[in-house]
């Protein structure tokens, strides 16, 4: 019995034995792999599979080191590390006994960047972009950001359906070519804008105030007719720009939606608008706390007046007018700041501007930055500030939306830093440019012209110096011209517009006048402010005028201005050289009160222009035409126009008033007449019945525009009834001399009367993808028997 114990003793040991053996080998191999190092010290670390990186520079990103215990979450740490400095595609770190072995393996270098299949974007556009450069990392983290930023690229310019794929090319000695593999998908354009809330102004209107267009079909040679998410934040603001300055101080764009149209073809944009009540000025003040500061004084320079429509802009640009009289009168550190009070009672607004003491920094330096192409001077000049300066944030406001009235910036900002001493400050003007090149081109038909074409280059930024040039070409069966323009905005540094114009000019006048004429030359000019919506413009002009292809039947009138020796009245003249020179000065003077310049339903607008001709040249007169135009809106939808136009001309010095320059006026004066339809014309028996121009002439028109019913105003469609007056009359000194005091011509007669031809009808007008085209259809009321009428006229759209 006891026998039998020890032998199930001796088994039970042997069985413990077996189970704890395997146990004792694991321990052993987990300390030979790592676990033992849970007590143990690391005492040597190799770093394997680098060739460029250098080991102590893997070494310097490892959490452990040395002498160090082993610990499982600095190992993790560092393999964290190692992947952060982009420089490796994989790490490994790994226990053999008491060393660390920690394998890398290198990210390649990068030989080449390319693009493939772009032709919307240039490439140098894509390469200023992107990231990773020839001769960096590549990291596959990178290049799909790279792929972002190439379709945000893409998107800015419309073509949200363009895909971008990275493709890498393996070279030798671990370089590789990165190749971005384009697909850009057609250009999603803006198909509709809309506006919901507007009731002060038509959707028309307020498509005239933003920069986004809608697709149209020359839009290919513009940008603005893509959708832009950047550009619709900007015409939000446009948009309150708008309704602040047309009286709505309660104006909200409450949002600005962007949809892809049911088909898939385009975006439909939205604006939500919120205008609130229309305000007047109420009282208007100046109040200071400046010894020395007598606000009556400056009284005088104030721009907005009680009891006129609200204004925002004019606020402004009082308050910097009463900023620069305060500073000129020794108060450099003064400050103004408009203090407004609203009666919603009565919907005013009351205004006093208080002049106060600012804080007494300077401006010690102010910074471009990003204008790559247009010149340091150009944004400078914009300042009325200057290093050295007290700062007044007034100023730096006003010169950001100078800058960007500039049009040629996609945006503008200013900022404020810190100087080198506590009562200094640094300004930063960071500008990020957009393309100022534009090449269009238009066709159309029209009644009195036939087929008409133009197209025109311009350049808004000229050698980055700010500069305006345009070149035009235009023709019809009537005409044809070509203009050459170029303005300097900012001439001297100082607010003067200066410029230049070449033109030459073909009038094809056989069918209503007996003759061609041209007419070429160029002028200088000189404009400036007068006052605030008051612009003069002064100007010479040299130009050379000349009559040719004289029918055989034209008016002995046309016959003599061109030259020819004793002509009769059925033989084909032959003309001697008819050019002759005329240089004259001028003057222009405009005063705009309109609220929109293109599309206006409020305000007027006045013009007078003043030409003297004789400063040296052949032809010697004096010339005055004058224009008035003014908007009343009957309802939020309906508009009265009103426009009266006159002018006369006159010989000095003992010369009569030539032929060509005199007036002739048709159906683009008054509706219902044929080009050069009304005024002076000879009607002798047999003859052309031409036209033979006037020196006086005067017109009215009253008209009143609404939308067409029940016709989407997204169209462009609207319609007009009016009536129009006016009367061309007192022929030429050369007309006269050939068709009354002829003694060798008795049967021939000069109609010339002062009687009034007027007209009554009806228009419809688009805004078309190619412009504006209008159809008038007009009645004749009253004319004199030689005139020449035109029921049905249809053209190209001249606003007024």
């Amino acid at each position: 019995m006891q026998r039998i114990q020890v032998i199930v003793a001796g088994l039970r040991l042997l069985l413990a034995f077996a189970l704890i053996s395997p146990v004792i080998a694991m321990g052993d191999a987990t300390w030979g792999s790592g676990a033992a190092f849970a007590q143990g010290v690391i005492k040597n670390i190799e770093v394997h599979g680098n060739r460029r990186v250098e080991p102590e520079t893997v070494r310097s990103y490892l959490q452990f080191g040395v002498g160090d215990p082993y610990s499982a979450a600095k190992v993790d740490g560092s393999i964290k590390a190692l992947f952060a400095t982009g420089l490796f595609s994989d790490v490994s770190i790994q226990p053999h006994g008491s060393t660390i072995v920690v394998t890398v393996k290198e990210n390649p270098i990068i030989n080449q960047v390319a693009f493939e299949g772009n032709s919307e974007v240039d490439t140098a556009t894509l390469a200023g972009e992107v990231q990773l450069k020839a001769r960096s990392v590549f990291t596959r983290a990178k290049a799909q950001a790279d792929v972002q930023r190439i379709l945000d690229v893409y998107r800015r310019q419309g073509l949200f359906a363009a895909n971008v794929e990275p493709q890498i090319i393996q070279l030798e000695e671990d370089r590789v070519n990165l190749v971005y593999e384009i697909t850009e998908g057609a250009a999603t354009k803006v198909k509709g804008i809309n506006f919901v809330g507007n009731h002060a102004f038509t959707d028309s209107q307020l498509r005239d105030v933003i920069s986004t267009t809608q697709a149209g079909w020359f839009d290919f040679l513009k940008g603005t007719s893509v959708y832009d998410p950047d550009r619709m934040n900007l015409d939000r603001e446009l948009l309150r720009q708008y309704y602040l300055k047309n009286g709505y101080a309660d104006v909200s764009v409450t949002a600005a939606n962007a949809e892809i149209d049911p088909a898939g073809q385009g975006f439909l944009i939205t604006f939500a608008i919120d205008e609130g009540p229309l305000y007047n000025f109420g009282a208007i003040n100046i109040e200071s706390s400046l010894p020395g500061v007598n606000p009556d004084a400056y009284r005088g320079d104030l721009l907005t007046q009680s009891g006129e429509v609200y204004d925002a802009s004019e606020i402004d640009k009082t308050t910097e007018k009463l900023t620069l009289a305060v500073a000129d009168a020794g108060y450099a550190f003064a400050r103004v700041r408009p203090r407004l009070t609203p009666d919603t009672a009565n919907h005013t607004i009351s205004i006093s501007y208080v002049v106060d003491e600012g804080p007494k920094i300077y401006i010690e330096r102010i910074n471009i930055i990003g204008n790559t192409r247009t010149k340091d001077f150009v944004i400078r000049r914009e300042f009325r500030l200057a290093e050295g300066d007290a700062y007044n944030q007034l100023m730096v406001d006003r010169a950001k939306k100078r800058i960007q009235a500039l049009g040629i910036f996609k945006s503008v900002d200013i900022k404020r830093h810190p100087g080198s001493a506590p009562d200094r400050v640094v300004l930063d003007v960071v500008v990020q440019e957009q393309s100022t090149g534009e090449l269009s081109f238009g066709a159309g038909y029209s009644t009195s012209e036939g087929v008409i074409g133009d197209v025109s280059i311009t350049e808004r930024n000229l050698f980055g110096n700010g500069q305006y040039l345009r070149l035009a070409l235009a023709g019809s069966f009537e005409r044809l011209q070509v203009d050459l323009s170029f303005t300097e905005p900012r001439f001297l540094d100082r607010n003067l517009s200066a410029g230049f114009d070449l033109f030459y000019k073909e009038l094809y006048y056989q069918d209503v006048a007996g003759f061609d004429q041209s007419k070429a030359g160029g002028s200088l000019r000189l404009g400036f402010p007068i006052a605030e919506n008051l612009w003069m413009t002064t100007r010479y002009t040299i130009s050379r005028d000349r009559i040719f292809d004289v029918v055989s039947n034209a008016s002995l009138a046309v016959k003599e201005a061109c030259g020819a020796e004793n002509p009769t009245l059925d033989d084909q003249p032959s003309c001697r050289d008819s050019g002759y020179w005329t240089s004259l000065v001028g003057t222009t003077i405009a005063y705009d009160k309109r609220n929109n310049p293109k599309n206006p339903n409020s305000g007027y607008y006045l013009e007078l222009n003043n030409d003297f001709a004789g400063v040296g040249g052949d032809a010697q007169y004096w010339r005055v035409q004058g224009e008035g135009r003014a908007y009343y809106p009957i309802t939020d939808k309906i508009t009265l126009v009103g426009r009266a136009i006159g002018g006369t001309i006159q010989g000095w010095g003992g010369e009569d008033v030539r032929l060509l320059d005199g007036f002739f006026k048709g159906g683009e004066t008054i509706r219902g007449f044929d080009i050069a339809g009304i005024g002076p014309r000879d009607i002798t028996p047999g003859g052309n019945r031409d036209a033979l121009g006037g020196q006086t002439y005067w017109a009215a028109t009253a008209e009143v525009r609404f939308p067409l019913p029940y016709v989407p105003e997204d169209m462009g469609l609207s319609g007009a009834f009016f009536a129009d007056a006016g009367s061309l009359f007192d022929a030429t000194g050369g007309a006269k001399k050939a068709l009354v005091n002829n003694p060798s011509c008795s049967t021939c007669v000069l109609a010339d009367s002062d009687s009034i031809r007027s007209s009554v009808g009806a228009s419809i007008m688009w805004n078309s993808p190619v412009g504006p085209i209008r159809m008038d259809f007009a009645k004749v009321l009253t004319k004199e028997s030689y005139d020449e009428t035109q029921f049905f006229r249809f053209g190209a759209s001249s606003r007024f």
